[in-house]
C-alpha cells in the first residue's frame, strides 16, 4: 500500500473545468482502486491559477509535506497534469525536486507508459497546459479590452466607490469616501504635504480599501486619480463614465498643476519631516551642504552640517530669525519692482524629447550604414554606381530626419514667462509666510513652489535666492 496526497486546483478563468468536489471524487476513487491511502491531512485545495507557483500557498504546503525527511506521501495524484502546474519549467523542476524523494505525480485521467516514450508524452502534454494558458490568458485580456471599449466597469474600485457587478458603474461608498473628500480638502485647502495628510489619516484610525495604513503613495494616488472627477482608465482605454462624481474637473485640473509645482528632487527630504519650512533650502557657499536647524537653545539658528562634522574650518551660521526676515525682505522687494532672475522648473520630457531621441538614434545608424557603404565599395564588393546609388539613398533619409528634428525643437521653443502671474505666486506666498497663524508645513511647502535653493555667503552676509517658474 502507498500513502498518497491529492492536489485539487480550480481557476476562475477556466469555465470548463471539473469542480473541486467532482476532483476530488474521481481522485479518492482511483486511491481506491490502486490502494492508494490518502488521509483527510493530505488534501490540498485550492482556487488560484497554476500560471506561478509562489502564488499557490496549498501547493507549496503539500511539496513541504512531500520532501519531509520522513518520507509522508508516496505519490501525488491530481485529475490532470494542468492542475499541478501549467507552467512547463515549473512543471519540471518540481517533478524533478519529488522523484529525488521517491515521490510520483500521476494524473488519473491522463496515463502514461513507462519509459522514455511515456516521459515525451508527458513533456508534450506539459507544454499544450501551457499553450492553453498563454492563449486563455490572451482570450480574457481581449475581452476585457473589448468591455473597456464598451464603458464598462472592470477595475478594482478605487476608495470611495463600490462594485456593483456585470460592468455597471460603480457606486460612491459614503463611509470611504468622506475619508476622500477629507484628504482633497487638506491638500487643495490646507497646502498639506502628502506625508503629512498620511499621518493625520491614520491619527484618526482611517484605512485604505485593503485595511492597510495610509502612506506618501496612497495619497497620492488618491490626488491624482481621474476617476474621481469622471474619467475610467484600464489598460490604455479612457473613457468619461456614467458614476456620480462629486470632483469638478477644474478642481481636479488644479491639483494637478499644483502637485507638479510641488514636486521635490528624489533626494530631497518631505516638507512634513523637516523641523522649520527653510530646512533644506539653505545652502553654504563655501561647500554647497544644507544647513541643519538647531532649535534646542534661546536662539535657534541654521548651521552648516559639514562645519558641524569639522569639514571645513569656517562656521555658517545663520540665527532663524535673520533668516525669516531676510526671506520675507527679499520677496517684498521684488513685489515692489525690484528686478530678479529665475530659473525654469525641470519639466519631465514629453513625446517630443523622446521622438527627438529616437531621431538622434536613427542619425547614428545612418552614420554606421554609411561607413560600411565606403568600405563595400574600397573593398571592391560594390560598384562605383552602387555606391553612389547607396550614398544618395542615405543622404534623403539624412536631410528628411534633420527636417523632422528641427520641426520638433520648433515646436519645442518655451513660452514668454509671465510676469504678472509669478508676481501673485510670490505675493501669495510671501502673506502666508508672515503669517504666525499658518503651520510650518504649509509654509514649507509653499516656498518650495517658487524657491529652488537659497545661498547663504556668511562672508559677505548675504543670501542669492533661486527663483523658479514653471
Amino acid at each position: 500500500m502507498k500513502t498518497g496526497a491529492l492536489y485539487i486546483r480550480v481557476s476562475t478563468e477556466d469555465q470548463a473545468e471539473l469542480s473541486p468536489e467532482a476532483q476530488k471524487r474521481l481522485l479518492l476513487d482511483y486511491a481506491k482502486k490502486n490502494d492508494i491511502i490518502v488521509s483527510k491531512d493530505f488534501i490540498f485545495s485550492e482556487s488560484v491559477s497554476g500560471r506561478h507557483v509562489q502564488k499557490r500557498p496549498e501547493f507549496q504546503r503539500m511539496i513541504a509535506t512531500a520532501k519531509q525527511p520522513s518520507h509522508p506521501i508516496d505519490v501525488i495524484l491530481v485529475w490532470k497534469f494542468s492542475r499541478f502546474a501549467r507552467n512547463q519549467e515549473e512543471s519540471i523542476v518540481y517533478k524533478s525536486m519529488l522523484k529525488k524523494d521517491r515521490v510520483d505525480v500521476v494524473s488519473v485521467s491522463e496515463p502514461l507508459i513507462e519509459g522514455p516514450f511515456g516521459s515525451l508524452i508527458e513533456r508534450i502534454i506539459e507544454w499544450m497546459d501551457e499553450y492553453y494558458s498563454i492563449r486563455l490568458s490572451g482570450e480574457v485580456l481581449r475581452g476585457m479590452k473589448e468591455k473597456a471599449l464598451q464603458h464598462g466597469y472592470q477595475t478594482t474600485p478605487c476608495l470611495g466607490y463600490d462594485a456593483v457587478g456585470h460592468g455597471k458603474p460603480f457606486v460612491i461608498n459614503e463611509a470611504e469616501y468622506a475619508m476622500v473628500s477629507y484628504i482633497m480638502d487638506l491638500y487643495d485647502n490646507q497646502n498639506m504635504d502628502e506625508t503629512a495628510i498620511a499621518r493625520r489619516c491614520n491619527d484618526l484610525g482611517y484605512r485604505t480599501k485593503r485595511g492597510n495604513p495610509f502612506e506618501r503613495r496612497t495619497v497620492d494616488r488618491i490626488l491624482e486619480n481621474p476617476f474621481y472627477c469622471g474619467t475610467v482608465i484600464w489598460n490604455g482605454v479612457e473613457f468619461e463614465g456614467a458614476h456620480e462624481v462629486r470632483l469638478s474637473r477644474e478642481r481636479f485640473e488644479k491639483r494637478q498643476e499644483l502637485i507638479a509645482s510641488r514636486k521635490r528632487p528624489i533626494k530631497a527630504r518631505n516638507v512634513s519631516t523637516c523641523k522649520h519650512w527653510l530646512s533644506g533650502l539653505i545652502k553654504c557657499s563655501i561647500c554647497g551642504a544644507t544647513l541643519s536647524y538647531t532649535g534646542s537653545n534661546a536662539c535657534p539658528y541654521f548651521q552648516c552640517w559639514k562645519y558641524a562634522k569639522g569639514f571645513h574650518k569656517t562656521s555658517v551660521a545663520l540665527s532663524v530669525k535673520k533668516a525669516e526676515e531676510a526671506v520675507t525682505d527679499y520677496f517684498d522687494q521684488i513685489l515692489s519692482g525690484a528686478e530678479f532672475s529665475y530659473i525654469r522648473k525641470s519639466q519631465p520630457k514629453d513625446n517630443n524629447d523622446l521622438e527627438i531621441e529616437r531621431l538622434q538614434k536613427e542619425l547614428s545608424k545612418l552614420e554606421i550604414r554609411e561607413k560600411r557603404i565606403r568600405e563595400a565599395y574600397e573593398s571592391e564588393i560594390d560598384t562605383l554606381e552602387e555606391y553612389k546609388t547607396n550614398k544618395e539613398r542615405l543622404t534623403a533619409s539624412r536631410l528628411k530626419i534633420n527636417s523632422q528634428i528641427e520641426n520638433l525643437l520648433h515646436d519645442q521653443e518655451e513660452p514668454e514667462i509671465d510676469t504678472e502671474k509669478v508676481l501673485r505666486e510670490i505675493k501669495s506666498v510671501n502673506d502666508i509666510l508672515k503669517n504666525p497663524d499658518v503651520e510650518y508645513e504649509e509654509k514649507g511647502l509653499l516656498i518650495r513652489s517658487v524657491v529652488d535653493q537659497i545661498i547663504y555667503d556668511k562672508e559677505e552676509g548675504k543670501m542669492y535666492f533661486d527663483i523658479i517658474v514653471s
